[in-house]
């Protein structure tokens, strides 16, 4: 399921980037010869193209016909696009006559410049057709931004609101945190909330953080090579909030609705034990695998005691609530549609400045580590259809592949930015053979790239096989 959403929100990011190239093409009347949503090497799920007046087909098709060829169509049908489906998902493309790029080399190109070409036009439109895709990109996530904050509104979780503090990761408990603690300032700057918390304690290299223990509150001094610790471990989650194991629901044959417990019991200690959080309560419990135990719970604000006798699997068949708004005191915000514009657009720069200030772990020690392929960002996307879930990845997606296009990389939207500005400064074109060298070194830059981010998904879920 992680797979399939995954896929359908790649493909509305991959039709809308190259959708922002065609719409720009089609405005400067430049042709687009292919429009195609994922690449096709050998061949096609689908082939489409109108011609004589109707639709033609073709599936799962190597070879396009001869007859589908614009120099063999009317004129009036000659600039009309193929457009198909691949079969490998790694993005997809848009056919620009007259351009070098993924698609097509200088040997590819008329010998002689036709004014319906990519090449003969005014380097500001050629500007606009290479920039189309990021613009779309962008848009189209200040788009759905703006649309989760007009239906959903907003949930955060203040902070200090979680009120049994926070559970750290390795990294930072070697630094002197604790569990349970609550961040109260990073740098004498007091934290309210979770994200700009998280983001100042990874990015900003903060020399010392204030945390409230108990009823005290304790500096802690930060190392200097905190960044590169995380760099290099790249952890899921550096910090999350501790919750209590309260029942959300009974699995089929429940030890625990046998014995008695019930829908909104908060468990929290096993005989005797303490077990104020749910990790602590599942992993004491699992200590009494076949064995009796008494279970302390809350009911109604009311402490009580449960005997039970477990099962081999140590678990009593229950469900832990996992909805934060239903167990901590959380601030939702309702925003009308024009509340929601600025809103959504202000969310979405802030998305995409976060993202840019990350990409300094990269520079780090280590820092290629962090890098993720598709398996990672398949990871994100939850096991079960969650539309306030899909959109906010897909925004995400969205904001990621806006910037990573931007990036002045041979043979990426920026590489060709950066040649039309160049041609605009000095008034002089960029010869096809240079175009040439300088897209075959893009290509191998990007599969490195992907060589990489992959390559780190595949040591991450098959690299304990060989320890």
């Amino acid at each position: 399921m992680k797979a399939l959403i995954f896929f359908i929100s790649l493909s509305l990011l991959v039709v809308t980037h190259e959708m922002g190239h065609l719409l720009f093409a089609k405005l400067f009347h430049t042709r687009v010869r292919r429009f195609y949503v994922f690449f096709n090497p050998w061949f096609s799920i689908i082939k489409a193209k109108k011609f004589n007046g109707k639709w033609h087909f073709r599936f799962f098709n190597a070879t396009t016909p001869e007859e589908w060829d614009e120099k063999n169509l009317k004129p009036e049908d000659q600039d009309n696009t193929l457009w198909g489906l691949g079969w490998l998902p790694l993005g997809g493309f848009c056919d620009i006559a007259g351009m070098i790029d993924e698609t097509k080399g200088a040997d590819d190109l008329e010998s002689t410049p036709q004014p319906w070409e990519y090449r003969t036009k005014p380097r500001w439109q050629r500007l606009c057709i290479i920039a189309g895709g990021v613009l779309v990109n962008f848009v189209s996530a200040l788009i759905i931004y703006t649309g989760i904050f007009a239906h959903w509104g907003t949930d955060d979780l203040p902070l200090r609101n979680a009120k049994l503090g926070y559970a750290y990761h390795q990294i930072l408990l070697d630094e002197g945190f604790q569990d349970g603690d609550i961040i109260y300032a990073i740098d004498e700057e007091e934290m309210f909330d979770f994200a700009t918390t998280t983001q100042k304690l990874i990015l900003d290299k903060p020399n010392k953080v204030t945390v409230l223990r108990g009823d005290s509150l304790v500096v802690l001094q930060m190392s200097k090579d905190l960044l590169s610790k995380i760099a290099s471990e790249n952890p899921k989650q550096i910090m999350a909030a501790r919750w209590p194991f309260v029942v959300k629901d009974f699995a089929p044959g429940s030890v625990g609705k046998h014995y008695g417990m019930q829908v909104g019991d908060s468990l929290v200690s096993i005989n005797g034990i303490a077990t104020p959080t749910a990790v602590e309560f599942t992993t004491t419990l699992g200590d009494f695998a076949g064995d009796s135990a008494v279970i302390g719970l809350y009911r109604n604000g009311l402490y009580t005691e449960v005997p039970a006798l477990l099962g081999s699997d140590g678990k009593l068949g229950i469900f832990a609530m996992d909805d934060m708004s239903k167990i901590f005191e959380v601030r939702h915000n309702d925003y009308t549609f024009w509340q929601a514009i600025p809103a959504g657009i202000s969310y979405g720069w802030e998305t995409l400045v976060s993202y840019v200030s990350s990409l300094k772990i990269l520079f780090t020690k280590g820092g290629t580590k962090s890098l993720g392929g598709f398996i990672t960002m398949a990871s994100l996307f939850p096991d079960t259809w969650d539309w306030l879930r899909f959109w906010n990845l897909t925004a995400l997606l969205a904001v990621v592949l806006a910037f990573m296009n931007i990036i002045p990389i041979p043979g990426l939207d920026g590489g060709h930015i950066v040649i039309t500005l160049w041609e605009m400064i000095t008034r002089k074109p960029v010869s096809e053979k240079v175009l040439n060298v300088i897209q075959n070194i893009g290509l191998f830059l990007l599969l490195a790239l992907m060589v990489i981010a992959n390559g780190n998904d595949l040591i991450r879920v098959f690299g304990g096989w060989f320890r």
